[in-house]
């Protein structure tokens, strides 16, 4: 398997073997220093919230994922222990520990202690690299309660402890390397070489607590393992006893099939790899019956949510390349347009990946990929090899085609409906009067927009409302299902309709966040079954077309509560919004003498719709910015969202059964 990882990575680690003879303390720069880290974390980690405790850990193993590039990594172990500690172990060639001739120290002590130190920025121990800030697993150790580096090199074992960032020992040599004991584990291979960082997040930091979620970090170093062929990467979660392992030897072509796992596929996935100069260029795609494009753009393994250079590069070729062979087969008419871009990429899934020595990000966060120099190797080696591929599979090049054509048709009957829905303003549509309940604060920062489930709830808050900055749409019935349904059968739909008009910004394409009336979009439907399929059905539109809602923050779900349970005698009212909270209530009036279970003595009221709700008790316990609970949509990993909703709410019936069957168990407050 090592031979295999190394063989497979030669063409953009070439010199590899002379890195692992050359990679030494000297080749470990020092930039400034560390201070700032603890005083503002989220300039390095983004947030000290869940997705900065997790990013302590992207970063610790993005360094073994930079040696596996190289070559020179075969293996990578993470493990959460119960203390909240996380270690991971890889075996690479070890964190260099002779004396660094520029600092005077140890060179692990170095890169532990310094921000922007690495083996990254002179270019001869790492030809690719996820980053090259060289911020990393000093932030990480910065943003520790302490942290413990072992290395295992040169025939020996050596160890540091540092507290809060800071050396609490020397760097010492505690023993004979050992491939065999030094680290113990069924998935860990033998090595006389590698590294262990073990670090404990700093609760003083993270004072929302330390709990990684394992799905989160299995979902990350799943998409790890599919761009980086040959590497085994183990998720060990000794808290709950749970453990995964990755290792795709398909590559980024396993990673499409994972994406279509749910979608019927068009023909079987197009592959390319070639590399121009010192960039590597790798390509899979493949074309469902699916209405939706997923395109995922990776940098050095950097997913780059934001695109850059290679997504361009990637999407001017098809485009071109698709039309061209379109003209030369008589599939296009001479009167016929081209295909647009959006023609071409509906129902496409594609990852790209490319790999590079100086890769240029927008920011520390690596969210969008700024080198020029990719667009056109990306272009010319997806447009010469996908021409090739055309010509030599007839029958699936007409199957792509035929779906470009489909999409361009329904593209040109959606024009007319979106000019309608898109063009006009929520006031001027003549479908919003009677639906939307606006409000008068033009300011869309201070704005709300409540959608509500059917027409008596809506009633019920608009008296609720505070009209001043607080708009109700009421929507009747369930929307249309948009994961099965193009866009001009989605823009003749009533709801869709006044739901585009109200918000302001447009779909698709021609999303304009800008434009943007309400600076909260608020779902709010019953606790029940029928309210749980609308906030679904709510969800899979703004994710499918409105995304940059969810991404930028706009999106919120109500929590209206199920109970009301009033004091007879005291008159007190409480609110309970899960059986939980009931119980506890009617424990703390036990205390006080009181029988929950007399009615004489307690009123206990469940909800079961918010028709039910007057305006006082709507106002009090979900409309008011004071006491309301509102939970916020986030998305944490794209490609999981795209598996998710289009196995929820896509036309295949079988995985949804799988899940459904998988999960029946966890199902609380079930109404039938």
């Amino acid at each position: 398997m090592a031979n295999e990882s190394r063989r497979l990575n030669r063409s953009v680690a070439d010199g590899a073997s002379a890195a692992v003879s050359t990679y030494d303390a000297s080749q470990i720069q020092v930039l400034e220093g560390l201070e700032a880290v603890r005083r503002r974390p989220g300039m390095y980690i983004g947030s000290t919230d869940i997705r900065g405790l997790h990013h302590l850990v992207y970063e610790v193993v993005d360094n073994a994922v930079d040696e596996a590039l190289a070559g020179v990594c075969t293996h990578i172990l993470v493990e959460i222990l119960e203390d909240g500690s996380v270690r991971v172990t890889d075996n690479g060639r070890g964190i260099p520990v002779d004396v660094h001739p520029q600092t005077g120290r140890p060179a692990l002590e170095v890169v532990m202690t310094t921000l922007h130190a690495g083996g990254k920025f002179g270019g001869g121990s790492y030809k690719v690299a996820t980053g090259l800030h060289g911020v990393g697993v000093s932030a990480v150790n910065a943003l520790s309660e302490w942290l413990e580096a072992v290395v295992q090199r040169d025939g020996y074992r050596y160890r540091q402890r540092y507290e809060r960032g800071r050396p609490a020992t020397p760097v010492e040599r505690v023993g004979k390397a050992d491939p065999q004991g030094w680290y113990a584990h069924p998935r860990f291979p033998p090595a006389p070489h590698g590294t262990i960082v073990h670090f404990k997040p700093d609760p003083e930091i993270f004072r929302g607590g330390i709990d990684y979620k394992f799905e989160t970090l299995a979902q990350r170093f799943r998409e790890m393992a599919f761009l980086t062929r040959g590497l085994t990467i183990t998720l060990v979660d000794q808290r709950e006893d749970r453990e995964i392992t990755f290792y795709f030897e398909g590559g980024i072509r396993s990673f499409v099939r994972y994406l279509n796992r749910n979608r019927q596929p068009l023909h079987p996935i197009w592959y390319v790899e070639k590399a121009v100069g010192d960039i590597l260029v790798e390509v899979a795609l493949q074309y469902t019956d699916a209405y939706n494009e997923t395109v995922l753009a990776f940098a050095n393994n950097v997913n780059t949510v934001d695109g850059g250079t290679h997504l361009t590069g990637f999407r001017a070729a098809l485009t071109r390349t698709l039309n061209d062979y379109a003209r030369k087969a008589g599939l296009l008419k001479e009167s016929d347009p081209n295909f647009t871009g959006e023609d071409v990429r509906e129902g496409l899934t594609a990852v790209i990946s490319v790999k590079l020595p100086e890769p240029q990000f927008e920011s520390q966060t690596k969210s969008k990929l700024g080198n020029a120099e990719v667009k056109g190797a990306v272009e010319s080696v997806v447009g010469e090899a996908l021409a090739r591929w055309l010509e030599e599979n007839p029958r699936e090049a007409k199957a792509i085609i035929q779906k470009c054509l489909t999409s361009a048709r329904a593209r040109e009957a959606a024009r007319q409906a979106r000019e309608l829905v898109i063009r006009k303003s929520a006031l001027e549509s003549l479908t919003l009067p009677g639906k939307l309940a606006d409000c008068s604060e033009r300011d869309p920062a201070k704005a709300e927009l409540f959608i509500v489930e059917g027409d008596s709830a809506g009633g019920s808050a608009k008296q609720a409302r505070d009209r001043h900055f607080q708009a109700i749409l009421p929507l009747r019935g369930k929307i249309l299902n948009t994961e099965r349904a193009r866009l001009d059968k989605m823009l003749a739909n009533e709801e869709i309709k006044a739901l585009i008009s109200a918000i302001g910004t447009g779909i698709g394409d021609q999303f304009d966040l800008s434009r943007l009336r309400y600076g909260k979009i608020i779902i709010l439907a019953d606790a029940d079954v029928d309210g749980n399929h609308i906030r679904t059905l709510l969800l899979t539109f703004f994710f499918r077309h409105m995304t940059p809602l969810i991404e930028n923050g706009h999106v919120y779900i109500a929590q209206p509560p199920l109970y009301r349970i009033e004091v007879k005698k005291t008159k007190e009212v409480f609110y309970a919004y899960s059986d939980a909270e009931r119980d506890e209530i009617f424990a703390k009036l036990r205390k006080r003498g009181i029988d929950p279970s007399d009615e004489r003595q307690v009123v206990t009221q469940r909800y079961k719709g918010l028709g039910e709700m007057n305006p006082e008790q709507l106002w009090e316990t979900t409309l008011d910015p004071a006491r309301r609970i509102l939970l916020q949509v986030t998305i944490e990993d794209a490609a999981e969202a795209d598996r998710v909703f289009d196995m929820l709410m896509g036309a295949a019936v079988e995985p949804r059964r799988r899940f459904i069957q998988a999960h029946a168990k966890e199902v609380r407050n079930l109404d039938v």
